[in-house]
């Protein structure tokens, strides 16, 4: 700051000082003026000078000082009240500027939350005649036709749930409700929703639950596991998912193990970034990003660490690393 405030009075600064030089060579070189008494004077004149200045840069740099360090937030709670015109047009300047972000801001949140409320709306109109045409499919006779067209039902339900829980994931620590969960009979059900999908593919699923019982959130620890064995049944052929769960170190640990095509390794540092499909596989429109992003923030939110172990041809690991000592066991217990 002070190297600034300087730089801002160089021209005053040299102006003065070559001043100061004049007056001390007029009176080296007009033998009538006494040199020394002028000396005196121009010293003093120095002096003055140094000491306006110091009090200046304190007076100065208060209003630009709480400037740069004010957050740029819509709030001016933090900047000094301005003193000099200068200043005055500075702070109106933000005034008027914060005021109309905080409009524009007000507006918007609006906005997104009416777009967020009508299309949690759609969602959940749409499942109503999805749940019908659900009971219709199971209704056919034609035991083909029936498989394909409950292959169909199952993306479209599941792009839907994805969708929904993307929208609910914004406010994810205001939805959970942390309880002790049997892992089988959270799984199962996910399992026998995927069960034509997995016929279709070839795909078996074995459950080996060393460690049955855990701390969480059934909905979104649910939605956790939908979306890793969507992924697993998506990217495998006439393979079986192993779906395992243990104690280690004092922590329950579960994974998800397909046999499928693997991640390429350049991919795999990136697999749960928003909207990343692939490097390799351009072509690839199964798949959308957004599945194994929103499980990381749901585990995140959750305390479960979440990661990935891969390589091509040789299937693809994920493992779900839960908290040894829940953070909200002892809520349940207050």
């Amino acid at each position: 700051m002070i190297g600034k405030f300087l730089r801002e009075r160089l021209a005053w600064i040299w102006f003065i000082v070559l001043q100061q030089v004049l007056i001390l060579f007029v009176a080296y070189v007009d033998a009538a003026i006494p040199f020394w008494p002028v000396a005196y004077i121009v010293f003093l004149s120095v002096l003055l000078l140094l000491m306006f200045l110091v009090y200046r840069y304190v007076k100065e740099t208060r209003f630009y000082r709480s400037l740069q360090e004010w957050n740029t937030s819509l709030d001016k709670q933090g900047i000094q009240e301005p003193e000099s015109p200068f200043e005055r047009m500075v702070d109106e300047s933000i005034t008027q500027q914060t005021e109309w972000l905080r409009q524009t801001a007000s507006r918007n949140q609006i906005l997104l939350e009416s777009e967020k409320d009508d299309l949690l709306a759609w969602i959940h109109e749409v499942k109503t005649p999805l749940t019908a045409m659900h009971l219709m499919i199971e209704r056919m006779e034609d035991s083909k036709e029936k498989s394909n067209l409950t292959y169909e039902w199952l993306r479209v339900h599941l792009l839907l749930d994805q969708q929904l829980h993307s929208k609910r994931i914004s406010f994810l620590e205001n939805d959970l409700y942390i309880e002790k969960l049997d892992l089988k009979s959270l799984l199962v059900p996910e399992i026998r929703s995927l069960q034509s999908w997995c016929m279709q593919k070839g795909v078996g699923i074995e459950l080996r639950l060393e460690a049955p019982e855990v701390y969480s959130d059934a909905k979104w620890l649910s939605f956790i596991f939908r979306q890793l064995l969507t992924n697993a049944i998506k990217y495998s052929d006439n393979n079986d998912i192993t779906i395992v769960s243990r104690l280690q170190g004092g922590q329950v640990v579960a994974e998800v193990q397909d046999e499928g095509r693997g991640i390429e390794a350049q991919d795999l540092p990136r697999i749960f970034d928003k909207g990343f499909t692939s490097t390799t596989r351009h072509g690839d429109q199964a798949s959308t990003g957004m599945g194994l992003y929103l499980s990381r923030r749901a585990a995140e939110a959750l305390s479960i660490r979440l990661q990935a172990d891969s390589a091509p041809g040789r299937g693809t690991r994920m493992i779900l690393v839960f908290p040894s000592r829940n953070e909200f066991v002892d809520m349940i217990s207050m």
